[in-house]
């Protein structure tokens, strides 16, 4: 199967530790990274796609992502 999973979070080094952990998990980046402002909250948030390869897993919807 291959894994997909959209990291979001506030403009924060939070985001980058969460892309980071991601990538040294053996997830790859997958296309550009894109940031909005949330004119609610008053801040910018960022997110990232990211993909991984695991032929060895099945898919299920109950599956934690992270975990692939």
């Amino acid at each position: 199967m291959k894994g997909y999973r959209f990291i979001t979070s506030d403009d924060t080094s939070e985001f980058c530790h969460r892309v980071t952990e991601a990538i040294s998990n053996g997830w790859k980046l997958h296309g550009e990274p894109k940031m909005t402002f949330d004119k609610k909250r008053g801040v910018m948030r960022c997110a990232q796609a990211v993909i991984k390869n695991a032929p060895k897993k099945k898919y299920s919807k109950k599956m934690k992502l992270s975990s692939i």
